[in-house]
Protein backbone atom coordinates (compact mmCIF):
# COMPACT_ATOMS: atom_id res chain seq x y z
CA UNK A 1 0.00 0.00 0.00
CA UNK A 2 2.81 2.50 1.06
CA UNK A 3 4.21 1.63 -2.57
CA UNK A 4 1.02 2.48 -4.13
CA UNK A 5 0.86 5.77 -2.44
CA UNK A 6 3.87 7.16 -3.44
CA UNK A 7 3.44 5.88 -7.16
CA UNK A 8 0.30 7.93 -7.25
CA UNK A 9 1.64 11.06 -5.62
CA UNK A 10 4.38 10.65 -8.35
CA UNK A 11 2.37 10.27 -11.42
CA UNK A 12 0.18 13.31 -9.64
CA UNK A 13 3.04 15.28 -9.81
CA UNK A 14 3.74 14.41 -13.45
CA UNK A 15 0.72 14.95 -14.73
CA UNK A 16 0.68 18.29 -12.67
CA UNK A 17 3.77 19.20 -14.28
CA UNK A 18 2.82 18.17 -17.93
CA UNK A 19 0.00 19.99 -17.73
CA UNK A 20 1.73 22.98 -16.86
CA UNK A 21 4.84 23.20 -19.09
CA UNK A 22 2.20 22.00 -21.69
CA UNK A 23 0.02 25.08 -21.11
CA UNK A 24 3.00 27.28 -20.79
CA UNK A 25 5.77 26.15 -23.44
CA UNK A 26 5.58 23.22 -26.07
CA UNK A 27 2.88 20.91 -25.91
CA UNK A 28 3.11 17.56 -26.60
CA UNK A 29 1.12 14.73 -27.97
CA UNK A 30 1.63 10.95 -26.92
CA UNK A 31 0.13 8.89 -29.56
CA UNK A 32 0.03 4.97 -29.17
CA UNK A 33 -0.06 2.60 -31.72
CA UNK A 34 -0.99 -0.94 -31.08
CA UNK A 35 -2.44 -4.03 -33.11
CA UNK A 36 -3.03 -7.74 -32.79
CA UNK A 37 0.01 -10.22 -34.61
CA UNK A 38 1.07 -8.87 -38.20
CA UNK A 39 -1.92 -5.81 -38.17
CA UNK A 40 0.95 -3.44 -39.53
CA UNK A 41 2.26 -1.43 -36.64
CA UNK A 42 5.44 -0.82 -37.78
CA UNK A 43 4.40 -0.33 -41.08
CA UNK A 44 1.93 2.39 -40.47
CA UNK A 45 4.21 4.73 -38.10
CA UNK A 46 7.29 4.19 -40.89
CA UNK A 47 4.96 5.68 -43.59
CA UNK A 48 2.64 7.60 -40.84
CA UNK A 49 6.73 9.64 -39.73
CA UNK A 50 7.98 9.55 -43.30
CA UNK A 51 4.73 11.57 -44.54
CA UNK A 52 4.20 13.85 -41.74
CA UNK A 53 8.58 14.76 -42.87
CA UNK A 54 7.07 15.10 -46.30
CA UNK A 55 3.57 16.21 -46.67
CA UNK A 56 3.04 15.93 -50.46
CA UNK A 57 0.65 13.74 -50.10
CA UNK A 58 -0.90 14.51 -46.98
CA UNK A 59 -3.89 16.59 -47.87
CA UNK A 60 -6.38 15.48 -45.60
CA UNK A 61 -4.18 17.01 -42.86
CA UNK A 62 -6.03 20.60 -42.49
CA UNK A 63 -2.76 22.03 -41.07
CA UNK A 64 -1.34 21.09 -44.10
CA UNK A 65 -4.09 21.77 -46.61
CA UNK A 66 -3.94 25.50 -45.17
CA UNK A 67 -0.20 25.39 -45.59
CA UNK A 68 0.49 26.25 -41.75
CA UNK A 69 2.90 23.14 -41.19
CA UNK A 70 6.60 25.17 -41.84
CA UNK A 71 8.87 21.98 -40.63
CA UNK A 72 8.90 19.14 -39.56
CA UNK A 73 11.79 17.28 -38.08
CA UNK A 74 12.54 14.28 -35.83
CA UNK A 75 14.64 15.28 -32.33
CA UNK A 76 15.51 12.43 -29.51
CA UNK A 77 13.20 11.00 -27.60
CA UNK A 78 12.18 12.12 -24.39
CA UNK A 79 12.75 8.86 -22.56
CA UNK A 80 15.92 7.70 -21.90
CA UNK A 81 15.28 4.32 -20.72
CA UNK A 82 12.98 3.59 -23.99
CA UNK A 83 14.04 1.92 -27.25
CA UNK A 84 13.86 4.68 -30.05
CA UNK A 85 11.92 3.64 -32.95
CA UNK A 86 14.29 2.16 -35.61
CA UNK A 87 12.39 4.68 -38.28
CA UNK A 88 15.58 4.85 -40.49
CA UNK A 89 15.75 1.23 -40.46
CA UNK A 90 12.38 0.54 -41.29
CA UNK A 91 12.00 2.94 -43.97
CA UNK A 92 14.80 1.96 -45.99
CA UNK A 93 13.21 -1.74 -45.99
CA UNK A 94 9.92 -0.18 -47.41
CA UNK A 95 12.22 2.29 -49.88
CA UNK A 96 15.06 0.67 -51.16
CA UNK A 97 15.77 -0.87 -54.09
CA UNK A 98 14.40 -4.19 -53.14
CA UNK A 99 11.64 -3.22 -51.19
CA UNK A 100 10.41 -5.51 -48.10
CA UNK A 101 8.13 -5.52 -44.82
CA UNK A 102 10.36 -4.32 -41.75
CA UNK A 103 10.31 -6.54 -38.79
CA UNK A 104 7.32 -6.40 -36.20
CA UNK A 105 6.68 -4.85 -33.02
CA UNK A 106 8.52 -7.09 -30.42
CA UNK A 107 9.00 -4.20 -27.64
CA UNK A 108 7.88 -0.74 -26.42
CA UNK A 109 9.38 1.60 -28.91
CA UNK A 110 9.54 5.45 -28.81
CA UNK A 111 9.80 8.08 -31.58
CA UNK A 112 9.44 12.06 -31.03
CA UNK A 113 8.66 14.32 -34.07
CA UNK A 114 8.02 17.70 -33.92
CA UNK A 115 6.31 20.16 -36.23
CA UNK A 116 6.69 24.03 -36.20
CA UNK A 117 2.91 25.02 -36.77
CA UNK A 118 1.58 28.60 -38.05
CA UNK A 119 -1.93 29.29 -35.59
CA UNK A 120 -4.68 29.88 -37.46
CA UNK A 121 -6.05 33.51 -37.93
CA UNK A 122 -5.17 36.75 -35.90
CA UNK A 123 -2.81 34.40 -33.66
CA UNK A 124 -0.87 33.68 -36.08
CA UNK A 125 0.40 37.32 -36.92
CA UNK A 126 0.99 38.21 -33.41
CA UNK A 127 2.16 35.18 -31.70
CA UNK A 128 4.14 33.50 -34.66
CA UNK A 129 4.90 29.84 -34.97
CA UNK A 130 4.75 27.73 -32.08
CA UNK A 131 6.01 24.31 -31.88
CA UNK A 132 4.22 20.73 -31.20
CA UNK A 133 6.15 17.74 -30.00
CA UNK A 134 4.59 14.24 -31.13
CA UNK A 135 5.47 11.49 -29.03
CA UNK A 136 4.47 8.13 -31.01
CA UNK A 137 4.56 4.76 -28.84
CA UNK A 138 4.71 1.51 -29.91
CA UNK A 139 3.94 -1.04 -27.93
CA UNK A 140 2.65 -5.23 -28.81
CA UNK A 141 -1.10 -5.51 -29.53
CA UNK A 142 -0.60 -8.97 -27.10
CA UNK A 143 0.43 -6.66 -24.27
CA UNK A 144 -2.52 -4.95 -23.99
CA UNK A 145 -4.95 -7.88 -23.59
CA UNK A 146 -2.84 -8.51 -20.75
CA UNK A 147 -4.99 -5.99 -18.44
CA UNK A 148 -7.83 -8.67 -18.83
CA UNK A 149 -5.61 -10.79 -15.51
CA UNK A 150 -5.55 -7.28 -13.89
CA UNK A 151 -8.94 -8.00 -12.01
CA UNK A 152 -8.82 -12.25 -12.12
CA UNK A 153 -7.58 -14.34 -9.82
CA UNK A 154 -5.81 -17.39 -10.59
CA UNK A 155 -7.96 -19.74 -9.99
CA UNK A 156 -10.82 -17.93 -12.23
CA UNK A 157 -8.34 -17.37 -14.93
CA UNK A 158 -7.30 -21.34 -15.50
CA UNK A 159 -11.15 -22.09 -15.90
CA UNK A 160 -11.42 -19.41 -18.25
CA UNK A 161 -8.51 -20.70 -20.79
CA UNK A 162 -9.02 -24.58 -19.87
CA UNK A 163 -12.44 -23.94 -21.08
CA UNK A 164 -11.70 -22.32 -23.84
CA UNK A 165 -9.12 -24.58 -24.92
CA UNK A 166 -11.37 -27.28 -25.35
CA UNK A 167 -12.01 -28.24 -29.01
CA UNK A 168 -8.75 -26.36 -30.40
CA UNK A 169 -6.41 -28.70 -31.87
CA UNK A 170 -3.32 -26.22 -31.13
CA UNK A 171 -3.98 -27.13 -27.32
CA UNK A 172 -4.45 -30.92 -27.84
CA UNK A 173 -0.90 -31.51 -25.97
CA UNK A 174 -1.21 -28.82 -22.89
CA UNK A 175 -4.66 -29.57 -22.39
CA UNK A 176 -3.38 -34.16 -21.78
CA UNK A 177 -0.03 -32.34 -19.81
CA UNK A 178 -2.34 -30.67 -17.80
CA UNK A 179 -4.44 -33.04 -17.47
CA UNK A 180 -2.22 -35.51 -16.32
CA UNK A 181 -0.75 -33.30 -13.52
CA UNK A 182 -2.30 -32.73 -9.85
CA UNK A 183 -2.22 -28.94 -8.31
CA UNK A 184 -2.18 -30.38 -4.85
CA UNK A 185 1.19 -32.41 -5.48
CA UNK A 186 4.88 -31.06 -3.81
CA UNK A 187 5.87 -28.15 -6.66
CA UNK A 188 9.12 -29.01 -8.77
CA UNK A 189 10.80 -26.85 -10.86
CA UNK A 190 11.38 -29.06 -14.08
CA UNK A 191 7.60 -29.84 -13.98
CA UNK A 192 6.88 -26.16 -14.06
CA UNK A 193 9.23 -25.42 -16.70
CA UNK A 194 7.54 -28.53 -18.87
CA UNK A 195 4.19 -27.15 -18.59
CA UNK A 196 5.03 -23.43 -19.19
CA UNK A 197 6.70 -24.52 -22.55
CA UNK A 198 4.22 -26.48 -23.84
CA UNK A 199 1.30 -23.67 -22.73
CA UNK A 200 3.70 -21.54 -24.36
CA UNK A 201 4.03 -23.99 -27.36
CA UNK A 202 -0.34 -23.52 -27.59
CA UNK A 203 -0.22 -19.96 -27.48
CA UNK A 204 2.04 -19.57 -30.66
CA UNK A 205 0.56 -22.25 -32.27
CA UNK A 206 -2.81 -20.18 -31.73
CA UNK A 207 -1.46 -16.97 -32.84
CA UNK A 208 -0.51 -18.17 -36.09
CA UNK A 209 -3.57 -20.31 -36.62
CA UNK A 210 -5.61 -16.96 -36.17
CA UNK A 211 -6.68 -16.69 -32.76
CA UNK A 212 -6.48 -13.91 -31.50
CA UNK A 213 -6.93 -14.87 -26.81
CA UNK A 214 -3.59 -15.08 -26.28
CA UNK A 215 -2.58 -14.58 -23.08
CA UNK A 216 -0.31 -13.56 -21.08
CA UNK A 217 1.10 -11.18 -24.08
CA UNK A 218 5.01 -11.90 -22.66
CA UNK A 219 4.52 -15.51 -23.04
CA UNK A 220 4.97 -15.03 -26.97
CA UNK A 221 7.46 -11.72 -26.51
CA UNK A 222 9.46 -12.45 -23.82
CA UNK A 223 12.30 -10.52 -23.91
CA UNK A 224 14.51 -10.13 -21.42
CA UNK A 225 12.24 -12.15 -18.82
CA UNK A 226 12.56 -15.38 -21.16
CA UNK A 227 13.24 -18.10 -18.36
CA UNK A 228 12.48 -15.92 -15.43
CA UNK A 229 9.80 -17.78 -12.75
CA UNK A 230 7.26 -14.83 -14.01
CA UNK A 231 7.36 -16.38 -17.53
CA UNK A 232 7.06 -19.94 -15.99
CA UNK A 233 3.26 -20.89 -15.11
CA UNK A 234 0.25 -22.14 -16.58
CA UNK A 235 -3.31 -22.51 -15.89
CA UNK A 236 -4.01 -25.64 -14.25
CA UNK A 237 -7.15 -27.62 -13.13
CA UNK A 238 -9.05 -26.37 -9.91
CA UNK A 239 -7.02 -28.42 -6.92
CA UNK A 240 -9.10 -30.18 -3.80
CA UNK A 241 -6.47 -29.43 -1.47
CA UNK A 242 -3.36 -27.53 -2.47
CA UNK A 243 -0.57 -26.58 0.26
CA UNK A 244 1.53 -23.63 0.88
CA UNK A 245 4.42 -25.47 -1.50
CA UNK A 246 2.17 -27.46 -3.61
CA UNK A 247 2.13 -27.42 -7.42
CA UNK A 248 -0.61 -24.91 -7.68
CA UNK A 249 0.18 -22.44 -4.97
CA UNK A 250 3.52 -22.08 -6.48
CA UNK A 251 1.38 -20.98 -10.25
CA UNK A 252 -0.91 -19.31 -8.17
CA UNK A 253 2.25 -17.18 -6.80
CA UNK A 254 4.08 -16.72 -10.12
CA UNK A 255 0.81 -15.61 -11.86
CA UNK A 256 0.21 -12.53 -9.15
CA UNK A 257 3.74 -11.71 -9.55
CA UNK A 258 3.49 -11.41 -13.20
CA UNK A 259 0.22 -9.04 -12.35
CA UNK A 260 2.63 -7.18 -9.99
CA UNK A 261 5.97 -6.94 -11.94
CA UNK A 262 4.95 -7.41 -15.85
CA UNK A 263 1.73 -6.17 -16.28
CA UNK A 264 1.48 -2.92 -13.70
CA UNK A 265 5.06 -1.56 -14.59
CA UNK A 266 4.10 -1.64 -18.34
CA UNK A 267 0.69 0.23 -17.78
CA UNK A 268 1.87 2.64 -15.16
CA UNK A 269 5.11 3.26 -17.14
CA UNK A 270 3.58 3.48 -20.76
CA UNK A 271 -0.02 2.94 -21.53
CA UNK A 272 -1.38 5.59 -18.90
CA UNK A 273 0.80 8.45 -20.22
CA UNK A 274 -0.86 7.86 -23.95
CA UNK A 275 -3.36 10.92 -25.05
CA UNK A 276 -4.49 9.46 -28.42
CA UNK A 277 -4.76 5.80 -29.46
CA UNK A 278 -4.08 3.94 -32.63
CA UNK A 279 -5.58 0.43 -32.87
CA UNK A 280 -5.00 -1.58 -35.94
CA UNK A 281 -7.15 -4.25 -36.73
CA UNK A 282 -6.22 -7.32 -39.99
CA UNK A 283 -10.02 -7.71 -40.25
CA UNK A 284 -9.44 -9.05 -43.68
CA UNK A 285 -7.19 -11.49 -42.54
CA UNK A 286 -9.66 -12.67 -40.07
CA UNK A 287 -12.18 -12.86 -42.23
CA UNK A 288 -10.42 -14.87 -44.66
CA UNK A 289 -10.11 -17.17 -41.88
CA UNK A 290 -13.45 -17.57 -41.18
CA UNK A 291 -16.35 -17.67 -38.73
CA UNK A 292 -14.36 -18.19 -35.48
CA UNK A 293 -11.72 -16.51 -36.03
CA UNK A 294 -13.54 -13.05 -36.66
CA UNK A 295 -15.70 -13.40 -33.08
CA UNK A 296 -12.28 -14.72 -31.29
CA UNK A 297 -11.41 -10.87 -32.93
CA UNK A 298 -14.24 -9.41 -32.16
CA UNK A 299 -13.92 -10.52 -28.41
CA UNK A 300 -10.54 -9.77 -28.48
CA UNK A 301 -11.35 -5.79 -29.40
CA UNK A 302 -13.68 -6.14 -26.57
CA UNK A 303 -11.02 -6.52 -24.01
CA UNK A 304 -8.49 -4.22 -25.48
CA UNK A 305 -11.58 -1.65 -25.23
CA UNK A 306 -11.73 -2.20 -21.55
CA UNK A 307 -8.11 -0.56 -21.02
CA UNK A 308 -9.99 2.50 -22.06
CA UNK A 309 -12.96 2.63 -19.28
CA UNK A 310 -10.62 3.90 -16.18
CA UNK A 311 -13.92 4.76 -14.35
CA UNK A 312 -15.23 1.38 -14.40
CA UNK A 313 -11.99 -0.68 -13.51
CA UNK A 314 -10.50 -0.54 -10.23
CA UNK A 315 -6.54 -1.32 -11.42
CA UNK A 316 -7.01 1.63 -14.22
CA UNK A 317 -8.98 4.10 -11.60
CA UNK A 318 -5.93 3.28 -9.24
CA UNK A 319 -3.47 4.11 -12.05
CA UNK A 320 -4.65 6.68 -14.49
CA UNK A 321 -5.17 9.36 -11.35
CA UNK A 322 -8.01 11.63 -13.85
CA UNK A 323 -6.20 11.16 -17.10
CA UNK A 324 -7.64 9.42 -20.08
CA UNK A 325 -7.09 8.62 -23.46
CA UNK A 326 -8.83 11.10 -25.79
CA UNK A 327 -8.80 9.74 -28.88
CA UNK A 328 -9.16 6.10 -30.28
CA UNK A 329 -8.98 5.04 -33.96
CA UNK A 330 -9.66 1.90 -35.16
CA UNK A 331 -8.41 1.65 -38.46
CA UNK A 332 -8.63 -1.59 -40.75
CA UNK A 333 -5.33 -1.80 -42.20
CA UNK A 334 -4.89 -3.43 -45.76
CA UNK A 335 -7.06 -1.90 -47.09
CA UNK A 336 -5.44 -1.73 -50.37
CA UNK A 337 -6.14 -5.63 -50.93
CA UNK A 338 -9.90 -4.28 -52.05
CA UNK A 339 -10.93 -1.63 -54.82
CA UNK A 340 -11.96 0.87 -53.33
CA UNK A 341 -15.43 0.64 -53.40
CA UNK A 342 -15.06 -2.48 -50.96
CA UNK A 343 -13.30 0.13 -48.41
CA UNK A 344 -17.00 1.29 -47.08
CA UNK A 345 -17.49 -2.26 -46.49
CA UNK A 346 -14.66 -3.44 -44.70
CA UNK A 347 -15.07 0.01 -42.21
CA UNK A 348 -18.15 -1.02 -41.44
CA UNK A 349 -17.28 -4.41 -40.25
CA UNK A 350 -14.71 -2.48 -38.10
CA UNK A 351 -17.52 -0.45 -36.57
CA UNK A 352 -19.95 -3.42 -35.98
CA UNK A 353 -16.73 -5.19 -34.62
CA UNK A 354 -16.33 -2.74 -31.86
CA UNK A 355 -19.95 -0.98 -31.37
CA UNK A 356 -20.98 -3.79 -28.79
CA UNK A 357 -17.62 -3.25 -26.64
CA UNK A 358 -17.44 0.83 -26.91
CA UNK A 359 -21.48 1.03 -25.95
CA UNK A 360 -21.06 -0.69 -22.95
CA UNK A 361 -17.60 0.98 -21.66
CA UNK A 362 -18.81 4.45 -22.58
CA UNK A 363 -14.66 5.05 -23.00
CA UNK A 364 -14.95 7.86 -20.34
CA UNK A 365 -15.63 10.41 -22.32
CA UNK A 366 -13.22 9.23 -25.53
CA UNK A 367 -13.71 10.52 -29.11
CA UNK A 368 -13.55 7.01 -31.31
CA UNK A 369 -13.25 6.57 -34.78
CA UNK A 370 -13.14 3.40 -37.32
CA UNK A 371 -11.77 3.74 -40.91
CA UNK A 372 -10.29 1.37 -43.53
CA UNK A 373 -5.79 2.65 -44.28
CA UNK A 374 -3.51 1.09 -46.12
CA UNK A 375 -0.52 2.45 -44.41
CA UNK A 376 1.64 1.59 -47.39
CA UNK A 377 -0.09 0.97 -50.72
CA UNK A 378 1.33 -1.99 -52.43
CA UNK A 379 -1.00 -2.22 -55.34
CA UNK A 380 -2.92 -0.62 -57.67
CA UNK A 381 -6.40 -1.44 -58.94
CA UNK A 382 -7.81 -3.14 -62.32
CA UNK A 383 -10.72 -4.25 -63.91
CA UNK A 384 -11.14 -7.96 -65.26
CA UNK A 385 -14.00 -9.56 -67.43
CA UNK A 386 -14.52 -12.99 -65.32
CA UNK A 387 -18.47 -15.18 -66.99
CA UNK A 388 -19.92 -12.37 -68.19
CA UNK A 389 -19.20 -9.76 -64.96
CA UNK A 390 -16.52 -7.17 -64.51
CA UNK A 391 -15.11 -7.74 -61.80
CA UNK A 392 -12.85 -4.79 -59.42
CA UNK A 393 -9.64 -6.19 -58.16
CA UNK A 394 -6.27 -5.05 -57.21
CA UNK A 395 -3.00 -5.91 -58.82
CA UNK A 396 0.90 -6.44 -57.01
CA UNK A 397 3.72 -7.81 -56.78
CA UNK A 398 2.83 -11.65 -54.36
CA UNK A 399 5.47 -11.80 -51.63
CA UNK A 400 5.65 -15.43 -52.17
CA UNK A 401 6.39 -15.66 -55.18
CA UNK A 402 7.24 -12.51 -56.82
CA UNK A 403 5.37 -12.79 -59.64
CA UNK A 404 2.75 -9.85 -60.62
CA UNK A 405 -0.61 -10.75 -59.89
CA UNK A 406 -4.29 -9.56 -59.97
CA UNK A 407 -6.76 -10.47 -56.78
CA UNK A 408 -10.47 -10.14 -56.13
CA UNK A 409 -10.79 -11.00 -52.18
CA UNK A 410 -14.67 -11.41 -52.63
CA UNK A 411 -17.25 -8.89 -51.82
CA UNK A 412 -17.61 -7.64 -48.68
CA UNK A 413 -21.25 -7.65 -47.62
CA UNK A 414 -22.90 -4.11 -46.96
CA UNK A 415 -24.57 -5.14 -44.17
CA UNK A 416 -21.76 -6.44 -40.99
CA UNK A 417 -24.37 -8.64 -39.45
CA UNK A 418 -23.91 -11.08 -42.66
CA UNK A 419 -20.37 -12.04 -41.17
CA UNK A 420 -21.20 -11.32 -37.43
CA UNK A 421 -24.16 -13.13 -36.90
CA UNK A 422 -22.80 -16.66 -38.38
CA UNK A 423 -19.39 -15.42 -35.88
CA UNK A 424 -21.23 -15.41 -33.08
CA UNK A 425 -23.57 -18.26 -33.69
CA UNK A 426 -20.09 -20.92 -34.15
CA UNK A 427 -20.55 -21.36 -37.64
CA UNK A 428 -17.87 -23.47 -39.00
CA UNK A 429 -17.60 -21.07 -42.78
CA UNK A 430 -19.11 -18.75 -44.82
CA UNK A 431 -22.10 -20.26 -46.34
CA UNK A 432 -22.39 -17.09 -49.55
CA UNK A 433 -18.56 -17.21 -50.71
CA UNK A 434 -14.98 -17.81 -49.66
CA UNK A 435 -13.05 -14.99 -49.02
CA UNK A 436 -9.49 -15.02 -50.43
CA UNK A 437 -6.52 -12.61 -49.34
CA UNK A 438 -2.88 -12.68 -50.91
CA UNK A 439 -0.14 -11.33 -49.61
CA UNK A 440 1.93 -8.33 -51.45
CA UNK A 441 5.34 -7.36 -51.31
CA UNK A 442 6.12 -3.62 -50.89
CA UNK A 443 6.41 -1.82 -54.48
CA UNK A 444 9.55 -0.62 -55.65
CA UNK A 445 8.86 3.60 -55.13
CA UNK A 446 9.69 6.33 -57.02
CA UNK A 447 8.85 9.11 -54.57
CA UNK A 448 9.01 12.36 -56.06
CA UNK A 449 10.35 15.72 -54.29
CA UNK A 450 8.21 16.64 -50.91
CA UNK A 451 6.04 13.26 -50.92
CA UNK A 452 6.33 10.47 -48.46
CA UNK A 453 5.43 7.02 -49.51
CA UNK A 454 1.68 6.15 -50.97
CA UNK A 455 -0.90 5.36 -48.96
CA UNK A 456 -4.60 5.53 -48.29
CA UNK A 457 -6.33 7.31 -45.69
CA UNK A 458 -3.04 7.70 -43.62
CA UNK A 459 -3.74 11.72 -43.88
CA UNK A 460 -7.50 11.59 -42.57
CA UNK A 461 -6.23 9.19 -39.85
CA UNK A 462 -3.10 12.08 -38.82
CA UNK A 463 -5.89 14.67 -38.59
CA UNK A 464 -8.34 12.54 -36.46
CA UNK A 465 -5.60 11.68 -33.91
CA UNK A 466 -3.58 15.03 -34.01
CA UNK A 467 -5.41 17.64 -35.98
CA UNK A 468 -7.34 19.40 -33.22
CA UNK A 469 -4.07 20.37 -31.42
CA UNK A 470 -2.06 21.90 -34.59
Amino acid sequence: MIGELADSIARQVDTLAGTVSQAFMEPVIRVGVTGLARAGKTVFITSLVANLLNLGRMGGLAAQAQGRIEAAYLQPQPDDTVARFQFEAHLGALTGARPHWPTSTRAVSELRLSLRITPRGLLGGLSGARIVHIDIVDYPGEWLLDLGLMEKSYEAWSGEVLARLEGRDEAVDFLKEAGAVAGGEAFEEPLAEALATSFTGYLTAARDAGYYDCTPGRFLLPGALEGSPVLTFAPLPKAESAGRKSLWREMERRYEAYKAKVVTPFFRDHFSKIDRQVVLIDALGAIHKGPEALEDMRRAMSDILEAFKPGQNAFLKRLFLGRRVEKILFAATKADHLHHEQHAALTGIVEALVRGAADRASFAGAEVCAMSIAALRATEEAEMRHDGERLKLVRGQLLESGKQAAFYAGDLPSDPAKLLQPAREGAQRWLDQDYQIMSFAPAVLNLARGDGPPHIRLDRAAEFLIGDRL
